[in-house]
């Protein structure tokens, strides 16, 4: 089982896939949750996703025995596993089996890769059921789940800060202000990675009033997070588009011009308050 670049091999039905990942810095791999159908509550323009239908279902049993095989493999090509990353076809925090799931990884990853990071990208809409929300805390903040499981690296999904560019970039029927104010509450009791897709819609980039929304936001969430003492944001990672989507050529990636200068523009914003995650850019 081979890396791949472009996460097709989710839409034949597969649970696990290794993949080269910008943002995990090498071999990061996948673990999908959905492998009959894409479920989500965004409708992204920029989302790889392709339309797909299989005949597939969720086995913990070939989920541990493909995890198992895939760090094998890795392990006997000298290559080192960066993370196990659960995103897959759609939102995780969605899926009925994702408690099994991420107990079930934790423990072949602490077997098999303990160097290894557990990871989770999520958009958000997951934390409104409560069960969820707790689920993720206490993955996320080992002392509360215990276990001896790696801690559940939480990539939190900030696209925007103002509802009209959410609409453009997110497309969802969530309000905008009822999904913010649940990020900024699981940010004041878990640590996250606050990810941003930056790129134009319709030939199009944010307009004026979202770049310091979206600033005066993320600004928000470190200073909820650093008053806590399970909360925090680890790092702000600003990403752009290079994958193939169904809706091409509605979204078209943005100059790196652009994006790192709204990646230093955030840095001096939060170093003027003492605040200090790092922000990457990965064009």
């Amino acid at each position: 089982m081979g890396p791949i670049e472009n996460h097709r091999e989710r839409e034949k039905g597969v649970l696990v896939y290794p993949v080269y990942s910008r943002r995990s810095g090498g071999l990061s791999v996948g673990i999908n949750l959905f492998p009959d159908q894409k479920r989500c509550l965004f409708n992204c323009p920029y989302c790889e996703v392709f339309p797909f239908s299989t005949n597939s279902v969720f086995s913990p049993e070939q989920l541990e025995g493909d995890l198992r095989a895939a760090i094998a493999v890795a392990l006997e090509r000298n290559v080192l596993v960066k993370d196990i990353c659960f995103s897959g076809n759609g939102e995780p925090s969605l899926s009925p089996v994702l408690p099994e799931a991420l107990r079930l990884a934790g423990v072949v990853l602490a077997e098999t890769a303990p160097a290894a990071k557990m990871v989770l990208i999520t958009n958000g809409t997951g934390l409104l059921q409560s069960r969820v929300f707790s689920l993720l805390r206490d993955f996320a903040v080992p002392s509360l789940e215990g276990g001896g499981f790696p801690p559940l690296n939480i990539w939190l999904k900030v696209d925007a800060g103002t509802p009209g560019w959410y609409k453009k970039m997110n497309r969802s029927e969530i309000p905008f202000e009822e999904l913010t104010m649940k990020k900024k509450e699981f940010a004041a009791c878990a640590p996250v990675t606050i990810q941003t897709m930056f790129c134009a819609v319709d030939g199009e980039g944010p307009p004026p009033d979202e770049a310091p929304a979206w600033e005066g936001l993320v600004l928000e969430l470190a200073e909820i997070a650093s008053k806590n003492r399970t909360g925090g944001i680890r790092k702000v990672q600003i990403y752009g588009k290079v994958r193939p989507a169904p809706e091409d050529p509605k979204t078209q990636p943005l100059p790196l011009e652009y994006l790192e200068e709204r990646a230093e523009s955030l840095r001096r914003v939060l170093r003027a308050l003492s605040i200090v995650p790092p922000v990457e850019v990965y064009p």
